[in-house]
């Protein structure tokens, strides 16, 4: 065990040096897991918190970013990401401190940890339960499910209204991002709007577009165009088409 211990060390050492290799922890080497984390949280957004210095992602769930927003039950937008964010923070000065055990590390080598409150209520199950982050599958594989489907039929936090779910929303709001989807004739139809003087900056309303093929064009080719399909059946601003 001396010999292992020691050639890990040695390993560590000569990779911390490597300005072309990323950092590796002891805790790697070894196959250990990072110790549980305990204290007073600090909210980031509403799937992100901060204990003791250490950023840490809820596992298996996804709240909306900060700077999104979303379409209460009128249409009107609202801040959803900063309301998760604040839904959060109110749930956790109920009962402190949190207590994280770790998962895994992710991309950008956040500790991704399942948290509990003092009186034992999982952080990432209440969040989906009250609509103020979604079940992500890719990662949870369906553990949240339920609550997601107790959440939908209430209409309660993202469900009152219309959303677009986050991981969509950073897709497509990311620098360079190509569109999520590329309609069927997207190209002419941009050929048309570059004729007709139709830009995708600034956003429009229905109250200021003044034709069923210019409500389309904004459909299928701007990332906030789906807002004016309020009832999703395809057919943008329908009391003009």
């Amino acid at each position: 065990m001396t010999v292992v211990a020691a050639g890990a060390l040695a390993a560590l050492t000569a990779i911390q040096h490597g300005d072309s290799l990323h950092e590796i922890s002891l805790q790697t080497l070894t196959g250990s897991k990072p110790k549980p984390i305990t204290g007073v949280a600090s909210v980031i957004d509403g799937d992100t918190i901060e204990i003791h210095g250490q950023r840490i992602r809820f596992n298996g769930i996804d709240a909306p970013e900060s700077k999104q927003y979303c379409d209460d039950a009128k249409g009107f937008e609202y801040p959803c990401g900063q309301r998760s964010a604040e839904a959060l923070d109110t749930f956790l000065a109920a009962s402190r401190p949190v207590q994280c055990t770790f998962v895994t590390w992710d991309r950008y080598h956040r500790y991704v940890g399942d948290c509990r409150r003092a009186d034992g209520t999982s952080v990432a199950a209440w969040m989906v339960e009250h609509g103020q982050a979604l079940d992500w599958p890719r990662y949870s594989h369906g553990a949240y499910a339920e609550e997601q489907a107790k959440a939908e039929a209430a209409k309660v936090g993202l469900w009152v209204g219309n959303f677009q779910v986050p991981w969509d929303w950073r897709a497509s709001h990311s620098e360079g991002a190509a569109p999520l989807s590329q309609p069927l004739g997207i190209v002419s139809r941009k050929l048309v709007a570059q004729s007709s003087g139709l830009s995708c900056e600034p956003r429009r309303y229905c109250s200021q577009v003044s034709s069923c093929d210019e409500a389309q064009w904004y459909l299928h080719n701007c990332a906030w165009g789906r807002k004016l399909d309020r009832d999703g059946d395809g057919v943008a601003c329908e009391t003009l088409c």
